[in-house]
């Protein structure tokens, strides 16, 4: 391991540290052992028809049962249904491990649960040595007095979370809105959501390991930014230590030795360090997403303990909140950048966490920097994601708003509730702190918005005490003791926290003034898609529409002959309650609406894609009193129709396809107000730009109508109306059979193009189109068409992946398309094939 950053090779910028780097061939002392890789067992506690099954770790009971072939998969059909008595019962895991002489030598020996779901008694050797109630916390336990050599007994019994909230919820002389699972420090989707099954799992869904050390250990690094020029980066990185043995010690970056005594007990040590000739760490799209990797070594005298490393990024982060004409700001500077936001909402990746790979993170990660997003939003009633996210966003310059895990609901606000909270904050927040990704820390998802707007008070009649106790209770855990515990961990410069998004009810004109705002008065308020060019909020941190996954992916749950909405398997996999009327309702208004299953997937997909569109264009036509757009979904956590644009098996919708076009860096957009129809670059670049733009206005047999070329400049970080066509010079025209194309190159080669049609899809009279995809290589196609060809799907009967999907070729326009294996053969959908005639 060296010491050269993580991206980059100037020389130069690593000299000093270099200097000081050297290979240490010692073996550190203190030890670590894996103790998921031993042989597990798991049976129902209170049910004689589960004794003693093999058991995977990490995993869940229902995956342990589906691998027993003891249950039939949850995803599948309606199987949710019938497996609803699995969150009833206690569950119990056991393991036996052997302990040699040598390890059990260690002064100390710390058994850790990376992760327990969620109400956990831990036995070793028939001796209690814990209870586990939060399964985002991180469970540690000295057990050096209750190993023994040779085979040890490890045995967790897993009460039902959903029984347990229940107990806790009687408790009260009043109901909180959540139901039960607001009792329970667990994941809240698991209790399911609208577009979530109900799987409420337990088991032991992380790691278990096994630490030994002798005379003292490193439990935590963290780093504190000082000072940030061109010439030098001043840092301090901060040591948790702890003793059991006090004495003269060395902390050594590389071979220098930073010596400390340290007393018996836990050390606070600070090391300071400097970067000359520092690179800066920037968002996807500013520049490249650099980072430090140092490692250290922990000594007691010549003696070799233990190695640590830390991944550094060096950047600054603001939340700009200021009163300007409008209300007051709400946006984010990096590297004192103002710094558009364009990006989405994630989910957990799963039901059962333990099937998350770290590839499937990173395919998260890789779709958003793919879609040129720059910022995901990590939502409250999931999970504190795995660590290989936020690597990979630090890697490819994502940042990450981060929720706590807390959502659509009120907690409960006694001693024991808090305390548990405040230690999943510090065990969260210290793990994540490093990461250069992390903008925002945020309190929950939509608790404020849901006491204040949702009615709640009335529907559970609550009296005026229950009322201010509730509230009382919300406050003391959002505007006391998380933001306190944030202070105690994080320096001021990285310390930005918000209480709880959104600031303020989308019913609310305040709610586009200041603060982050969720829109959902299209879906949830059935307003048209029109309405998101009049509701633009400071920073808009959720709005969505609903489009079908693919017919493979409805495939993947349900039989040939199912494939109709009269199907349950079709309306198991659709958790919202109106949902599919939804849908037909606003695709009657802008297509016409199919009756092929297939057919209508397709442009239910076209719906969702065109609705989205309208939503982000007008997001970045605002700015700069807009600088945010995170749509609601980037992904999902089954096989399901929803808000996503990416469903479960990765497949892209036609609406992830429409987000990277929208999220162009350089985006050119038409609209039309009462009298002109305007063309707009935005730049969200940090450079300037020498562009040339050509207009074409087309029938759709390519016969031109109007037109222009002229060349530009647009500053950097711009939002520039470029030209105004009166409406009157087309008013005699046919306009359902016209489009407007405008095309934006820069002089390095950039180009971005946006078509523009005065009528609704279902109002355009489209002829047939001739398309004709010719093969250049194994892997690349070429499309062409006489005519227009309006929304062209290609798919094929392998799951390749294409580089553009769902797009308008014009006449005597070529597209190249790249896939990423080769197929057998390509079909071809258009929006005429789907048209009534």
């Amino acid at each position: 391991m060296n010491l050269i950053a993580l991206y980059g090779s100037n020389f130069k910028q690593y000299l000093v540290l270099l200097f000081f780097y050297g290979l240490l061939l010692t073996a550190a002392q203190n030890t670590e052992r894996n103790l998921s890789l031993e042989k597990w067992q798991f049976k129902g506690v209170n049910n004689d028809k589960y004794k003693w099954f093999p058991a995977k770790v990490p995993g869940t009971v229902h995956t342990d049962l589906l691998a027993n072939k003891l249950i039939p998969d949850p995803f599948i059909g309606t199987n949710e249904k019938q497996l609803q008595w699995i969150e009833n019962e206690d569950w119990q895991y056991q393991t036996t491990f052997s302990i040699s002489n040598e390890e059990l030598k260690h002064q100390n020996v710390i058994l850790q649960f990376d992760g327990l779901d969620t109400f956990a008694e831990v036995y070793l050797n028939d001796t209690k040595i814990l209870s586990a109630n939060n399964m985002f916390r991180t469970w540690k336990v000295d057990v050096k007095k209750v190993l023994k050599v040779g085979q040890n007994k490890l045995q967790i019994t897993f009460a039902s979370a959903v029984k347990k909230g229940k107990e806790e919820a009687k408790k009260l002389p009043y109901t909180l809105p959540g139901d039960e699972k607001v009792f329970t420090r667990k994941a809240q989707y698991h209790f399911g959501w609208d577009w979530g099954p109900r799987l409420v799992t337990s088991g032991i869904y992380k790691t278990v390991k096994l630490h030994f050390w002798n005379k003292a250990s490193i439990l935590n690094i963290t780093h504190t930014q000082q000072e940030l020029t061109e010439t030098k980066a001043r840092l301090e990185c901060q040591f948790t230590i702890d003793a059991k043995t006090a004495g003269n010690y060395a902390i050594q970056l590389g071979n220098v030795p930073f010596k400390r005594t340290f007393q018996k007990g836990i050390n606070k040590v600070t090391i300071p360090m400097v970067i000359p000739d520092p690179i800066l760490w920037w968002p996807n799209g500013m520049g490249v997403a650099h980072q430090y990797l140092f490692e250290f070594s922990l000594y007691h005298d010549q003696e070799l303990l233990e190695k640590k490393q830390i991944k550094i990024g060096l950047r600054t982060i603001e939340l700009v909140q200021e009163k300007d004409a409008i209300g007051k700001s709400f946006y984010f500077k990096v590297n004192g950048q103002p710094v558009f936001m364009k990006g989405a909402n994630v989910i957990p990746p799963d039901s059962f966490l333990p099937r998350v790979t770290d590839s499937v993170y990173q395919s998260i990660v890789k779709n958003a920097v793919d879609a040129n997003m720059n910022m995901l939003r990590v939502w409250g009633g999931g999970v504190y994601a795995d660590d290989a996210f936020y690597e990979a966003c630090d890697k490819n310059g994502i940042l990450v708003w981060q929720d706590f895990m807390f959502a659509c609901a009120m907690y409960p606000g006694d001693e024991a509730f808090l305390k548990n909270v405040k230690q999943e904050v510090i065990d969260n927040v210290s793990r994540l702190q490093n990461h250069p990704s992390i903008a925002l820390w945020c309190g929950n998802n939509e608790n404020d918005e849901g006491w204040h707007n949702w009615g709640w008070q009335k529907q559970f009649n609550y009296s005026k005490a229950d009322s201010t106790k509730i509230w009382n209770d919300y406050q003391k855990l959002f505007h006391d003791l998380i933001p306190k515990t944030l202070d105690s961990l994080l320096p001021k410069n990285e310390n930005r926290y918000w209480p709880s998004s959104p600031s303020i009810g989308w019913g609310r004109k305040e709610s586009l003034l200041s603060g982050d705002a969720h829109y959902w008065g299209v879906w949830w308020g059935m307003e048209p898609f029109e309405m998101y060019e009049k509701k633009v909020g400071r920073f808009m941190s959720e709005y969505g529409f609903q489009g079908l996954p693919d017919k493979k992916t409805f495939l993947a749950f349900a039989k040939t002959d199912e494939l109709n909405f009269d199907s349950d398997a079709i309306k198991t996999h659709q958790k919202h309650p109106t949902g599919y009327k939804t849908i037909n309702e606003y695709m009657a208004r802008d297509y016409q609406v199919p009756t092929n299953f297939e057919d209508y997937i397709y442009v239910s997909q076209l719906l969702q894609a065109e609705g989205m569109k309208t939503a982000i264009e007008a997001h970045r036509r605002a700015k700069p009193n807009c600088m945010g757009t995170l749509f609601w979904q980037l992904n999902d956590c089954w096989p399901v129709t929803s808000w996503s644009s990416v469903d479960y098996y990765g497949r892209w919708k036609a609406f992830q396809y429409e987000a990277k076009r929208s999220f162009n860096p350089i985006l050119v957009d038409i609209t039309a107000n009462e009298v002109n129809y305007e063309v707009r670059v935005i730049n969200d670049e940090p450079k300037p730009h020498h562009i040339t733009l050509l207009e074409e206005v087309m029938d759709f047999n390519g016969n031109p109508i109007d037109g222009y070329e002229v060349e530009f400049d647009i500053e950097a970080n711009s939002n520039e109306v470029l030209s105004a066509t009166p409406k009157e010079n087309y008013s005699a025209k046919n306009l359902r059979q016209m489009v407007i194309s405008v095309t934006c190159k820069t002089a390095d080669g950039k180009t971005s193009r946006s078509l523009f049609y005065f009528v609704k899809p279902k109002d355009l009279q489209l002829t047939k189109p001739n398309i004709q995809i010719s093969k250049i290589d194994e892997l690349t196609y070429e499309i062409s068409t006489d005519v227009l060809a309006k929304n062209v799907f290609l798919f094929s009967e392998e799951d390749a992946f294409f580089s553009d999907n769902y797009f308008d070729i014009l006449p005597r326009q070529k597209v190249t398309i790249k896939l990423t294996k080769p197929v057998k053969a390509i079909r071809v959908t258009s929006l005429f094939d789907v048209m009534k005639n």
